[in-house]
C-alpha cells in the first residue's frame, strides 16, 4: 500500500515538475532595428504569452541593422549563445544555411493542419527558402518605393494622378521641380541603403541578375546593369541630386525641401509623422522596365536556431503567432512594412480599414506580384562584396567617376572576390 502511495506521489511530482519546467521556457530572440521594432517587439510578445502562459520571451539587445545582426549570431555560434528565434534580413539567410545554424522549418509546416489557409502564399513563403530548405518566414516585409512632395512637383508642372513611371520622367520632373521651387532639391535616391539594395533594384527591374546561374560569374555588367549604372548617373550630372547622406536628405524631405525621395517603403511611418500636415504627401511604384522585371523584397525573416526539441516547439509557436495575422496587423499598423501574410490585408478586421484610410501604404502591396528575392552573394567574401559594391556606386554619386568606369571596376573587384 504504502508503495502505491509512493509511486502516486512520485508520479504526481513528475507531472508537476514536468508543468514547471513547461512553463520555465523562456525563449531568447534577437532582432535589429530597435527604432523601427521595439514597441512592435514588445506588443507581439505580450499577446503572445498571454495566448501561451507557458512561455516567456527574453530580448537580446538589438542591433542597429542587418549586418551586424548577421555577425552578432554568427559570433553566438560560435559561443553557443544562439538565440532560439533569430530576426535576419532577407538576404543573410544563405549566412546561417551554409554554416548548418538554421533550422528546416519544412517539417514543421508539414505538421500543421490546413496550413494552406494560414494566409502564407507560396510566393512569399519562397521569400525564405534557400538551398531547398524553409529556414525563415517573413514577418516585416518592404520594397523600394518613390516619395513625392505632391506640392513642389504640382507647381513643376506633376500630376499627383500620373505619377511618372521612368526613371528619366522622374529625374526630369525632379529637375523641374528644383527650378520651379528656388531653395529646394530635386531628388534623393537611397543608394546606401544596406550597400546594395538599390542597385539589385535597378538591375532587376530590367529583368536583369547579379550574378550567372552558376554563380560564378558576374552578370550585372550587362546590358541591364550598364544602363542601371547610367540612370545613377544621369541623377547627379545636373545637380539635381546632390551627394547627401540619407539623413541629410530625409531631413530635407519631411522639411518640404526635397521634391522626390526613392527608399524603402518601411521608412514611410516615419516620415509620414514627421511631415505632419506640411505637405500632401504621395508614394509612386518603383520603375518596372521588362516584362520579367522584378523588384527585390527588403525586411526581414523569423529564423529559428533552436535545436532542443522542447525550445523549437515554442519557437514554432511564437514564428507562428509573429508572422500570423495578429503579430502581422500589429506590426504593419506601426511600421512602413507589409506583411507576408495575406489573411490581415483584405480582413476588416486587420488591415483593411488600415489601408484604405493610409494609400500611401497599399503602394508597397501592389508592387507584390513584381517581387523576388533579395540576392544574398555566396561564399565566405559575401559580406564583403556588398561594402565592394557600395564604395564602387559612391564614386558614381560623388562624381569622382564617371558611371560605365565605375562598373567596370566595381565588375572587376567582385569577380575577384568570387574566386
Amino acid at each position: 500500500m504504502h508503495r502505491l502511495v509512493l509511486r502516486g506521489l512520485a508520479a504526481s511530482l513528475a507531472l508537476i515538475g514536468g508543468s514547471l519546467q513547461a512553463a520555465q521556457i523562456e525563449l531568447v530572440v534577437d532582432y535589429p532595428y530597435p527604432d523601427l521594432f521595439n514597441p512592435v517587439h514588445e506588443e507581439i510578445a505580450r499577446k503572445f504569452t498571454e495566448k501561451f502562459p507557458d512561455y516567456t520571451v527574453k530580448f537580446r539587445a538589438p542591433t542597429n541593422e542587418y549586418e551586424a545582426a548577421a555577425q552578432q549570431a554568427l559570433r553566438h555560434a560560435v559561443t553557443g549563445q544562439l538565440a532560439d528565434v533569430s530576426y535576419q534580413g532577407l538576404n543573410r539567410q544563405r549566412l546561417f544555411v551554409d554554416r548548418g545554424i538554421a533550422v528546416d522549418l519544412a517539417p514543421f509546416i508539414a505538421a500543421e493542419k490546413d496550413w494552406d489557409k494560414q494566409g502564407y502564399s507560396e510566393s512569399l513563403m519562397s521569400l525564405g527558402q534557400v538551398n531547398g530548405k524553409q529556414v525563415g518566414i517573413g514577418f516585416s516585409l518592404s520594397t523600394p518605393i518613390v516619395y513625392y512632395n505632391l506640392d513642389l512637383i504640382e507647381k513643376a508642372g506633376g500630376n499627383a494622378e500620373a505619377l511618372p513611371t521612368t526613371w528619366d520622367d522622374i529625374i526630369a520632373l525632379a529637375e523641374r521641380s528644383r527650378q520651379a521651387n528656388p531653395g529646394t532639391n530635386g531628388l534623393h535616391y537611397d543608394w546606401e541603403i544596406t550597400g546594395n539594395w538599390l542597385w539589385q533594384a535597378m538591375v532587376f527591374s530590367k529583368g536583369g541578375a547579379m550574378l550567372d546561374a552558376e554563380e560564378r560569374k558576374v552578370a550585372f555588367d550587362g546590358a541591364e546593369g550598364r544602363e542601371s549604372i547610367q540612370q545613377m548617373g544621369r541623377m547627379v550630372e545636373n545637380g539635381t541630386m546632390q551627394n547627401l547622406s540619407y539623413s541629410d536628405a530625409a531631413q530635407l524631405f519631411v522639411s518640404g525641401k526635397l521634391a522626390v525621395l526613392s527608399t524603402s517603403t518601411s521608412r514611410l511611418a516615419a516620415i509620414q509623422k514627421q511631415i505632419g500636415d506640411r505637405f500632401r504627401l504621395g508614394t509612386g511604384l518603383f520603375p518596372i522596365y521588362a516584362e520579367d522585371g522584378r523588384v527585390p523584397a527588403g525586411g526581414n525573416v523569423a529564423m529559428m536556431f533552436a535545436k532542443d526539441p522542447e525550445r523549437q516547439k515554442a519557437a514554432w509557436e511564437y514564428i507562428k503567432f509573429a508572422t500570423g495575422p495578429e503579430g502581422a496587423t500589429i506590426m504593419t499598423k506601426a511600421t512602413g512594412y507589409f506583411p507576408a501574410n495575406t489573411l490581415p490585408i483584405d480582413d476588416p478586421q486587420g488591415l483593411k480599414g488600415f489601408y484604405e484610410a493610409n494609400p500611401n501604404q497599399y503602394t508597397a502591396v501592389r508592387q507584390i506580384p513584381w517581387l523576388t528575392g533579395w540576392y544574398a552573394f555566396p561564399g565566405e567574401n559575401g559580406l564583403k562584396i556588398t561594402d565592394v559594391i557600395h564604395n564602387h556606386l559612391q564614386t558614381v554619386f560623388d562624381k569622382s567617376v564617371q558611371p560605365q568606369q565605375a562598373l567596370e571596376a566595381m565588375t572587376r573587384d567582385v569577380q575577384a572576390l568570387l574566386k
